[in-house]
Order: C-alpha cells, then sequence, then structure tokens
C-alpha cells in the first residue's frame, strides 16, 4: 500500500468516518462522561484488530489501541470531550439542540475521529507491506479541563513513544510551529465560622470576604507580572444565604504563561495573596490542584513532515453552498473580530497550506494538555480548516461550523496528513525519527517530565 493507496482508501472509506464523526457531534458528552464517543471509537478499533487497553489512570473513558509490535512506536492522539452550554444546530442561526445542552464547540468530535481514521489505514498499510513497528490510538477524555493527558502520562502510557500525532480542528492549514501556554486549574477552599449577619455578625467569618479580599489581591497583581500571562477566575460558591455569614466560599483560578516554571512563579505569589486574605479575615484555607498541563514543545523536524504529507493530501474543496453557510454564519460574528481574524488570512474558507518559519518560539494563547506529552515525546500538530475565518472557538458559531461537511472535510485532510506521516516514521526514511529525537533530545536536556498534578491527591493545606 502505497501512499497513494493510503489516500484512495480514505477516500473510499471516509463516509464511514463522517458518519463516526457526526454521531459523536450528535451525542455530546462534557469532560470524564465521554462514554459515548469511547466506546465508539474503542469498539470499531476492537473490530479492526486493534489491542485495547481500557480505563486508563482510572478513567472509564481513557483508552489505548494498539497494533503491532516492536519499534518504531508511533502514536496518534485523539479527543472527544465537549464544552458545557454550547448546544447548537446546524444552522446560521443561535438555535440549541437541547436547552443549555453541552455541544462539539471545539471540534473534538472531528478530532478524535481522524486519529481512528488515521490508525486503520495504517494497519492495513502495516498488514500489506509486514512493516515492523507499533502503532498507536489514544483516547484521551477532558482535553477542555485540561487534565486527561496528566492522569495518563501518570500511568506511562506515553513513555515508550517514539514520537505522537496530533491535529486540531481550525479556520486554516497550518502546522503549529508555536507553543501553548502552560496553566494550573486551581480551587481556592475558605471555611470562616456561620453567624446571623444581623443580630450577631461579630461572631462570624466570613469566607466570602475571604474570597473577595484574595481576588482585590490577586487583580493588584496583574501590574506585576510577565506579559502574556493571564489570570481568570470565577466564585463558584459565595454561600447560602445573605441573612447567614458564610462559613464556606470557593473561588476557581486560571493561571497561564508561556512556560510551565512562569506559572509556578505566578501560582507562588498567588498562593501568599490567598493566604494573607485568610489571615484578614480569620478563616481556613485549603487549595485544590483540577489540572497543570506544561506549554506545548514543538518540534520543527517532526512538523515539516506533517508539512509535507499535508501537500501530498487531496487538496480542499468547498461546495457554492459550503461557501454560502460559511458567509451566513460569519455575519453573526462581531465584524471588528472577523477583521482581526482576516489580517493573518483574507480566504473565508482557506484551502492553502502554511509554514510559518516566523512562528517559531512565539507562544499562543490557550492551553492543552497536549503539552505534557510534548515534554515526554517529540509531538507534531497541524490543524485544519474546519470552519469560516472569523469563527471562534468554544463558540455557537463554531459547533455549528463542526457538525457540518466543512468540518468533515477538514477531518478527513487531518487523517490524511497523519496517516502519511506514521508511514513515513515506520519506513523511517534518511532516517526522520533520528533527527526527529535529537531535537527532543537537545530541548528537554535536563528538563524531565513531571506531572503538575500532586501525586497524593488534588487537595492541599496552604
Amino acid at each position: 500500500m502505497s501512499k497513494q493507496n493510503i489516500l484512495q482508501w480514505i477516500k473510499s472509506n471516509e463516509t464511514d468516518f463522517t458518519e463516526m464523526a457526526k454521531k459523536i457531534w450528535e451525542n455530546p458528552q462534557i469532560a470524564y462522561e465521554e462514554s459515548y464517543a469511547s466506546n465508539l471509537q474503542a469498539s470499531k478499533l476492537k473490530e479492526e484488530g486493534f489491542r485495547i487497553q481500557a480505563s486508563i489512570g482510572g478513567f472509564s473513558t481513557a483508552f489505548v489501541a494498539e497494533y503491532g509490535s516492536g519499534k518504531p512506536i508511533i502514536g496518534i492522539i485523539g479527543e472527544y470531550d465537549a464544552l458545557p452550554g454550547l448546544s447548537q444546530a446546524v444552522k446560521t442561526v443561535q438555535e440549541q439542540v437541547e436547552k443549555d445542552g453541552p455541544g462539539h464547540g471545539c471540534g473534538h468530535n472531528l478530532l478524535g475521529t481522524a486519529g481512528v481514521e488515521a490508525v486503520v489505514v495504517l494497519k492495513k498499510a502495516m498488514e500489506k507491506y509486514k512493516l515492523a513497528g507499533t502503532i498507536r490510538y489514544y483516547g484521551c477524555p477532558a482535553e477542555e479541563v485540561l487534565s486527561g493527558k496528566t492522569y495518563m502520562a501518570k500511568e506511562g502510557v506515553f513513555d515508550d513513544l517514539d514520537c505522537a500525532l496530533t491535529w486540531h480542528p481550525w479556520t486554516s492549514n497550518m502546522v503549529v510551529n508555536m507553543s501553548m501556554q502552560a496553566m494550573v486549574s486551581i480551587k481556592f477552599h475558605f471555611k470562616g465560622i456561620p453567624a446571623h449577619a444581623a443580630s450577631s455578625p461579630h461572631a462570624g467569618r466570613s469566607a466570602l470576604d475571604a474570597v473577595e479580599l484574595m481576588n482585590v489581591g490577586t487583580n493588584y497583581l496583574r501590574e506585576h507580572v510577565i506579559e502574556g500571562t493571564r489570570i481568570h477566575y470565577v466564585i463558584t460558591n459565595g454561600g447560602l444565604a445573605p441573612n447567614i455569614v458564610p462559613e464556606h466560599a470557593t473561588v476557581w483560578y486560571y493561571l497561564r504563561a508561556a512556560t510551565k516554571e512562569q506559572v509556578e512563579d505566578i501560582l507562588r505569589r498567588v498562593k501568599k495573596v490567598a493566604k494573607g486574605a485568610a489571615l484578614m479575615t480569620e478563616t481556613e484555607l485549603r487549595s485544590e490542584i483540577e489540572a497543570f498541563p506544561y506549554d506545548t514543545l514543538p518540534n520543527e523536524a517532526l512538523n515539516d513532515l506533517m508539512y509535507e504529507n499535508m501537500k501530498l493530501a487531496a487538496p480542499l474543496v468547498f461546495t457554492v453552498e459550503e461557501k454560502d453557510f460559511a458567509q451566513d454564519l460569519v455575519k453573526t460574528i462581531d465584524s471588528n473580530i472577523v477583521k482581526i481574524a482576516q489580517q493573518s488570512n483574507n480566504e473565508l474558507l482557506p484551502v492553502t497550506y502554511q509554514n510559518d518559519k516566523q512562528t517559531i518560539g512565539k507562544t499562543l494563547a490557550g492551553s492543552t494538555d497536549v503539552g505534557d506529552v510534548s515534554w515526554i515525546t517529540p509531538v507534531g500538530t497541524i490543524m485544519t480548516t474546519c470552519a469560516p475565518v472569523g469563527v471562534q472557538l468554544h463558540s455557537w458559531q463554531a459547533t455549528a461550523s463542526f457538525g457540518t461537511s466543512i468540518g468533515f472535510k477538514g477531518m478527513h485532510l487531518a487523517a490524511q496528513t497523519m496517516a502519511l506521516s506514521a508511514y513515513d516514521l515506520l519506513l523511517n526514511k534518511d532516517h526522520v525519527l533520528e533527527r526527529i529525537k535529537e531535537e527532543f533530545y537537545l530541548s528537554t536536556k535536563d528538563k524531565p517530565y513531571v506531572a503538575g498534578i500532586p501525586e497524593n491527591g488534588k487537595l492541599q493545606l496552604i
């Protein structure tokens, strides 16, 4: 099975995988609850002859599917969790399928399915040519809460990989030479003393006061952190009633920066602010780390390989109907947001390919737990056109796009690119794997991966 045969097989069988992506889009489930997508993909891979390792890290929706034996070991990373509150029909007006229900506003119905598509055709190529090596599909839960791959990494399932490939739905076709931010998701729990807020407030100690003082202090900290830092929070518990001094209150923070070391330093300072708030209010304080993904570490040699194979894949062609849908959808978005997006790409539905070397060393806003994997093994990443330029991820417009043929076409391009690239890696022509691994070694030397989520559980006194 040559590269052309791989492309022909995907073309002949793409309807099956379009149907898989559509079914997952129609049955969205949030982080750690993705039983529908996980079972659908694992069942398909088991039918195709893959060995299934289930319930990785104790999570029923995490699995690894493997075929072959020996080296090299090539991984393809999949995701399938949806986002809360983003239910949306495939329409150019906002219309929920389920009131306040979840929806695939990040395109993970496409992301994981392309990985399944790629490993299935790779298995057929390995059988036909009796290729040595191992291919794996990683069914990863909970990317949206940025912890699924961290828990899987703690189980060691990525440790013996020679490299891994992944992708993400987007509004252009490109290799991702930029990094993404490291991030910590942490909850601060304050415990006070309840009392009647009118007749005996002096007897109470307000946990809500502690939360609000902490937020004031953290907001003053924003002036004194490194450029590009992001600090977001929500109060998830502010008490039960105004006439009761709140005994319990919780604030949930995301802290982001370009590197894990920078995030660790910001976290150190925010914890001091939290301690100060507890001291001022005479309340008790505990913290709980929910997620702590690394920044992503791009691998230029692996990205270059994926770019060359993207150019070999069947080009994207969009119909008049798809372009009309895209145009109508973009009209629902703030024109200023669309103008900003079009500064980097003025095509409505981009079909050209990009490998922008000027972005090497730069950091994208946003985070992903793929970062953890990228510090364990070399990871190559691409994006493909699955929505019109101007559509923002985590929006109802994105959910609508990722349920259309626009999204499915981008998904098949990603599957082709990953399958062709993995095929090259199995053959290891011109010792490409050695170059990829040498770059990884130089980037990670003396920087061993250590999972950010504590070994002894999440809840800590601080």
